[in-house]
């Protein structure tokens, strides 16, 4: 029983089939990516090429070969010059198409008129008017061409979308002669990350039929480049009996020359023979003469005739040497477009492959999202729980708060007024201090005067001097206890109400017992135990606990916090 992919009429559904969808494709990606560009097309455009290539296709499918001088020709610019028949306005198209002077075959006219078309956005009208008129096409198509069926229609109808965009094309310095169609599958198969399941399974099934389309135009091929190799081989061997008989006729040429010349030398010896001669003989010399002028008469037609059969054997050979050119530059082209089909389907095989390790690692994407989705399920669980004992524990912290502000309130209300009552005697003292201060700048005063006046008695009142110092360190004494009460009140929270305290305290440095009340011994306060220091015991500066900035400190504290510093592990 014979298969049903040998029959015919199913390859010839197969490839049908296969066009339409490749043209769909194209139609569609032309259309898409011409919108995303926003500009007109020309004839650089690689959707575009592509597209022009598929139509050739489509057009060629099914088509009936004419037997010319150099073997069977296939073009469809008789199907597409039946247009201005149909439709008045194609004739405009017609006849710039065969106005153009560098197109010499019809392939290229049959581009070019495609390309106008497009530009005119006439070109699913034009297929329209042609497909309808199938008595027409059945002069250029089998019947089963993609043209006579139900295939063409559709795609014709595809082509009213080509009406959005804007085309331009330069005709006169486009080869449109010598290029060639082949379908570049790699533009419609690139977009395989973006799809989805049902779309990859689309693709698949539409890189299988393309794969079958591909195979089957491979068979194809190799079949016509065995057909135009033994054609090849029939011209190599008529071109040798030619240039064989190019040979005979050359040398019958050199043969009847010769005798020209021999018959005209004879001729003009006659001549000479019959003036020097006796009248008698000149009348059997006239009837040689005749006779050799008749032969000669032959010879000359004779040559005549080689001449013409030298020139047609010529312009033969020309002929004869331009079907070659042309065979073998056919051939190549097929060979081109064969090496570039199995190159295509290697893609496809690489791509399939490449899909099906895609879905592969797409299903292991998918297991480790899942594990994931759990272990992060798992972790939310954990911290929900860990918000609720932090919620826990700030709400403890409010508590704490809450009763610190409570003691710190009592502690106010409890302490505000011994604050008054020491504010009160440190005023007194103070004052007391500022009396103090001037009785000793005016005694000092004084003894300097003194001294002056009478400088043998430096060393009697030296005595006095030391007993008025004693008393000045008896009333620092006196003043240093209620600072010091004050700066035990100063670290309770309540500091900051008593910072202002610490402008109305004595200005004396507790080290060095300098006055700070004179104008070029200023005082500072140490920001670490709150006493009041000079610049030459406060000079050093350390970063506290109570601030991140470095702060000043008095000399002890610096040393008793640097011994702490470097004796902490931190």
């Amino acid at each position: 029983m014979r298969d049903d992919t040998e029959d015919p009429n199913y390859l010839m559904a197969n490839e049908r089939m296969n066009l339409m969808n490749m043209a769909k494709l194209s139609i569609k990606g032309l259309i898409e990516s011409a919108l995303n560009l926003g500009r007109t097309l020309d004839s650089d455009y690689a959707p575009l090429q592509q597209f022009f290539v598929v139509m050739e296709h489509c057009l060629k499918h099914g088509l009936k070969a004419k037997k010319t001088f150099l073997g069977q020709n296939k073009s469809f610019w008789g199907p597409l010059e039946l247009v201005e028949k149909l439709v008045p306005e194609a004739a405009e198209i017609t006849a710039s198409v065969k106005d153009l002077p560098g197109l010499k075959t019809p392939v290229g006219r049959g581009r070019a008129w495609l390309r106008l078309a497009l530009m005119q956005k006439k070109l699913s009208e034009y297929m329209k008017a042609l497909i309808n008129k199938k008595e027409l096409l059945s002069e250029f198509y089998e019947p089963n061409a993609l043209m006579m069926e139900e295939e063409g229609a559709i795609i014709a109808g595809l082509l009213v979308g080509l009406n959005v965009i804007d085309a331009n094309f330069c005709m006169k310095g486009e080869d449109l002669d010598s290029q060639v169609g082949v379908i570049d599958f790699s533009m419609y198969l690139k977009d395989g990350n973006s799809s989805k399941g049902s779309e990859g399974d689309g693709q698949i099934t539409a890189i299988l039929d393309q794969k079958n389309y591909v195979e089957e135009l491979n068979r194809h091929l190799n079949a016509t480049v065995n057909n135009l190799q033994a054609k090849v081989d029939a011209l190599e061997k008529s071109n040798t009996k030619l240039t064989e008989e190019l040979a005979v006729a050359n040398n019958r040429i050199i043969t009847l020359q010769e005798e020209m010349e021999r018959v005209k030398e004879e001729s003009s010896y006659i001549l000479e023979s019959n003036r020097k001669g006796p009248k008698q003989d000149r009348t059997s010399e006239g009837q040689a003469l005749s006779e050799a002028r008749k032969h000669l008469k032959e010879e000359t037609q004779l040559r005549l005739d080689v001449e013409k059969e030298l020139e047609i054997q010529i312009s033969m050979r020309q002929e004869m040497e331009l079907a070659m050119k042309m065979l073998e530059k056919d051939v190549c082209e097929k060979q081109d477009a064969l090496v570039s089909l199995r190159q295509q389907l290697d893609d496809l095989r690489a791509l399939k492959h490449e899909l099906a390790f895609k879905l592969q690692s797409s299903d292991l994407g998918v297991k480790q999202k899942s594990e994931l989705n759990s272990r992060l399920e798992e972790k939310t669980n954990q911290m929900a729980a860990t918000i609720k004992q932090l919620e826990q524990r700030l709400r403890q912290a409010e508590r704490g708060r809450q009763s610190a502000e409570l003691d710190n309130r009592l502690f106010k209300q409890d302490f505000g007024d011994k604050i008054n009552s020491l504010q009160l005697e440190v005023e007194e003292l103070t004052r007391q201090r500022n009396q103090l201060e001037l009785e000793l700048k005016q005694e000092r005063e004084r003894r300097l005067q003194s001294n002056r006046s009478i400088p043998g008695r430096g060393s009697q009142k030296s005595e006095p001097k030391t007993d008025g110092k004693h008393k000045i360190q008896e009333e620092n004494v006196k003043l240093k206890k209620p600072l010091e009460e004050s700066h035990r009140l100063q670290s309770h929270p309540v500091d900051e109400q008593d910072q202002p305290l610490l402008s109305e305290q004595p200005q004396m440095c507790q080290l060095c017992q300098e006055d700070g009340s004179l104008p070029k011994v200023p005082v500072n306060v140490c920001k670490n135990c709150r006493g009041i220091f000079c610049d030459a015991c406060s000079t050093n500066e350390l970063p506290l606990p109570s601030s991140i900035k470095p702060e000043r400190v008095c000399n002890p504290c610096h040393e008793h916090l640097m011994k702490q510093y470097s004796t902490s592990p931190s």
